[in-house]
């Protein structure tokens, strides 16, 4: 079993060799982003974290969500994805933490909502982390765990198969999330989008 150093540095190496053309891989993945953060239901002067924000990509519409007078972080552990989002203009959207998010440097009961991309599947203990980003969370704030393609779509384009243990498999999910201080309050998973959101517990 890796420590959490090693799930770490895996981490890094995985996302520094692909920052550099990231979003020219995934080009028209900017209309799934907008739909996912429309679902937060955010408000103007809302705060928000993008966590595991990579290249940034859902920034621009997180700050349109809460408008000017809102607070927008994205949270990478990668220096390689935020230089990538810093080029293509998006720190004017957000503030860019190189922070991980099994750790956050944020006050509890401090944002209204986390937005998260395509992270459950990099969490080296998801309950425990899931439970990191409760902490920061306000009682009846949100949580998006998003993802641009369905498990299926996803699982096929890394040529495996998708199995009863899948993480982000409704049940599964659902229980995890249960444990980690939230509550689902919505599950899709179809061939354009994996979206589910959850509500911070009492």
């Amino acid at each position: 079993m890796r420590s959490m150093s090693e799930d770490h540095t895996h981490v890094q190496e995985f996302f520094t060799a692909r920052a550099a053309d990231w979003d020219r891989r995934f080009p028209d993945d900017g209309p799934a982003y907008a739909a996912a953060v429309a679902a937060l239901g955010l408000r103007q002067g809302g705060r928000v974290l993008d966590a595991g924000c990579g290249t940034g990509r859902a920034l621009p519409p997180l700050r349109a969500a809460v408008g000017p007078s809102g607070v927008v972080l994205g949270a990478d552990l990668t220096p390689a994805m935020l230089r990538a989002a810093a080029r293509a203009g998006r720190d004017r959207d957000g503030v860019l933490l190189l922070a991980d998010v099994t750790a956050l440097p944020l006050r509890s009961s401090s944002l209204d909502a986390v937005f998260a991309a395509g992270l459950i599947a990099h969490l080296p203990d998801p309950a425990g982390n899931l439970r990191e980003l409760a902490r920061v969370v306000r009682p009846g704030g949100v949580l998006a765990l998003f993802h641009p393609v369905g498990r299926a779509a996803l699982a096929a384009r890394q040529g495996r198969t998708l199995t009863a243990g899948d993480l982000r498999a409704e049940p599964n999910l659902r229980g995890l999330l249960t444990r980690s201080g939230w509550r689902m309050t919505s599950y899709t998973d179809e061939d354009t989008r994996f979206l589910a959101l959850a509500v911070r517990a009492d």
